[in-house]
């Protein structure tokens, strides 16, 4: 679950509505960049920019899906991580310009967090 650490989590701040989160963000650091967008009734993140790639991940590639609404600024689905080819638990908290994300496994024990700021 490390390396480029495609996964969702948490950022503290002011409320925020659920399409707040469409646009692309920048990973904290720097390594890549993630464009949300409506996907039917959830929220998808495709990867929009990476920095290096000659590694799994492809822009284009799909790697949050089927986020839906679980509270104010906040979203639970899935993440996918191409280093490991695995999909994993995921959420995802929005405060103004900050994204935090998480993916999980063992139904929540073992999670990871990447921060994101608005790149548009």
């Amino acid at each position: 679950m490390a390396g480029i650490g495609l996964f969702i989590g948490l950022s503290a701040g002011g409320n925020a509505l659920a399409q707040d989160v469409t646009g692309t963000w920048l990973r904290d650091t720097g390594a890549s960049r993630v464009r949300f967008a409506k996907c039917g009734e959830a929220m998808c993140g495709t990867l929009a920019w990476l920095k290096d790639t000659t590694g799994p991940a492809k822009v284009g590639q799909r790697i949050f899906y089927d986020m839906k609404p679980s509270g104010d600024g906040k979203w639970s689905g899935s993440a996918f991580n191409p280093e490991d080819g695995k999909t994993y638990s995921g959420t995802m908290t929005l405060a103004g310009d900050a994204l935090t994300t998480s993916g999980c496994v063992l139904g929540g024990l073992i999670c990871r967090s990447v921060k994101w700021t608005r790149a548009n």
